[in-house]
């Protein structure tokens, strides 16, 4: 084995325990905003530098690693998707870190959400850990299947916000908390977004592929014509 294919199975792998551990920060803050824990939502927020510390980490051993000069197209192929998957994980970090946030403020907002609003959670928690699988097997067939819970995601997100609206609207919501449940729901719905994109990069990595979005959805992959 190369001095190259060493030091890229290393860099997968310390990106897949980036990914566990992105995952776990994700799910200490949907259960700190359910259960108004706070001593769960500090944690969170205290294990944020240290994820920070190792995107830059990961980042900076992709640097290392091109400048081998490796001229294989899926070593080359495998390190840029290293690079955008690393960037995607610290954002899915940063939006559990905003929801942990909500939790530590006084009359969390999650108390007047819809019942929707959990089920959302709880997919986008599912999504995110099909999500790291997907990544960590580079199963192209599985990051397919978890795309297709975007548009689920999407659904309860709509479903919230026209509940939110009809309450703010009535007066039995108070815009304020209305708003800082809007946050929380944005940020459960980029979550999924940067999921979207990493399946979007496993697919790359495993076949050389390229997903297209049109405004209906996403069409099968196609090879890049360069």
């Amino acid at each position: 084995m190369s001095e190259f294919d060493k030091k890229l199975a290393q860099l997968q792998a310390d990106l897949n325990t980036q990914g566990d551990r992105v995952v776990e920060q994700l799910f200490k803050s949907v259960e700190a905003c359910f259960g108004s824990d706070n001593e769960v939502a500090e944690s969170v927020l205290r294990g944020e530098a240290f994820i920070d510390q190792v995107d830059v980490e990961i980042e900076r051993a992709c640097i290392d690693l091109l400048r081998l000069g490796s001229t294989d197209e899926k070593g080359i192929r495998s390190v840029l998707t290293v690079v955008k998957v690393n960037n995607e994980l610290e954002r899915i970090a940063d939006c559990a870190s905003l929801i942990a946030e909500k939790t530590l403020q006084d009359g969390s907002p999650v108390s007047q959400a819809p019942p929707t609003f959990r089920v959302m959670a709880n997919s986008v928690v599912g999504m995110a850990r099909d999500t790291n699988k997907a990544l960590s097997d580079t199963d192209t067939e599985f990051a397919v299947r978890v795309l297709s819970f975007d548009d689920t995601v999407d659904r309860f997100r709509k479903e919230i916000v026209l509940d939110v609206q009809h309450r703010t609207g009535d007066g039995s919501l108070d815009p304020l908390v209305a708003f800082e449940l809007l946050s929380v729901t944005r940020s459960l719905e980029r979550i999924a977004d940067h999921c979207t994109n990493i399946c979007e990069q496993v697919i790359y990595l495993g076949t050389g592929k390229i997903v297209r979005h049109l405004p209906d959805g996403w069409t099968t992959p196609e090879t890049p014509e360069f």
